[in-house]
């Protein structure tokens, strides 16, 4: 068995973080994500641990020297969709762990054997945006639906046998040439074939499998981040409105033709703007 680590995303949820420092290398409760993540991978009987980079890609570079991993750089991660990283990483897939550089387990996961595919899985109580899973009476996958309530949903790590890796690579190579195609996650890949390929679910207890989807989501979980987030953009913004950076909430990532060109937030009841170009202004 070994393990692939997506991490060449921007994580633009994360800005301004994710201007300076990529999310996986964000040190929450401690300890860096990816660095966690790779010490599980290690205790279970993990040693090959492939990390795939794209985003200031420079900065994962220690993680050969200090854990022996092995990087695969995506060139395509601003064209294409997650499906993307799988395919420069297809000559590793086999029995493998599937993991987001950015998730942080609060038990070592990786501990469990499988011989089915499967997908982690957290209940969701009440309405979600999220992709909910539906299941048959062994737990194999036989649909799912983005948005739903009261349901399973999609969360976490997943693992592909030795068969799902080889179903799912001629639809990688596909989804590569065809542009139509490059939107695609791996899931929609998966979705669009899972009459023929088996992937089971996988429940996890809350709490288990935490995601920061948002900067106010990580100070709730690690409360340091609420005084001091290690932002140079945030401390220059904290000491020009004179306020704390934990005043400055619900930061949403401003957009130009696919680029982060900066960020939107609340501070004290009003709504700010930064531009990485031009600075601080008042919406």
């Amino acid at each position: 068995r070994n393990a692939i680590i997506m991490a060449a995303g921007m994580s633009s949820r994360f800005a301004p973080l994710s201007l300076e420092t990529p999310k996986a290398l964000l040190n929450v409760k401690d300890e860096i994500m990816i660095e966690r993540q790779i010490g599980q991978l290690r205790e279970a009987g993990i040693d090959e641990i492939v990390i795939v980079v794209g985003y200031l890609k420079e900065k994962f570079e220690y993680l050969k020297e200090k854990y022996h991993v092995i990087l695969v750089e995506n060139p395509y991660y601003k064209q294409m969709n997650n499906f993307s990283t799988l395919y420069v990483a297809r000559e590793y897939l086999k029995n493998t762990w599937i993991c987001s550089a950015d998730n942080y387990f609060t038990e070592n996961v990786f501990m469990e054997e499988s011989e089915n595919a499967f997908y982690a899985s957290e209940y969701a109580d009440g309405a979600t945006e999220e992709w909910c899973i539906k299941t048959d009476n062994t737990g194999k996958i036989i649909g799912v639906q983005i948005g739903g309530e009261n349901a399973w949903v999609m969360k976490g790590h997943v693992f592909f046998n030795e068969k799902f890796s080889t179903q799912l690579l001629p639809y990688l190579e596909e989804a590569f040439q065809k542009k139509e195609l490059w939107d695609e996650y791996w899931e929609n890949l998966y979705m669009a074939h899972m009459d023929e390929m088996e992937m089971y679910i996988r429940k996890y207890d809350a709490g288990i499998i935490e995601e920061f989807d948002s900067i106010d989501e990580l100070r709730e979980f690690d409360v340091k981040y609420k005084e001091c987030t290690g932002s140079k953009v945030l401390r220059e913004i904290s000491e020009k409105l004179n306020c704390p950076e934990g005043k400055m909430t619900q930061m949403k990532p401003v957009k130009s033709n696919g680029e982060v060109i900066g960020f939107d937030f609340f501070c004290d009841g009003k709504k700010y703007e930064y531009s990485y170009t031009s600075g601080l202004k008042t919406r």
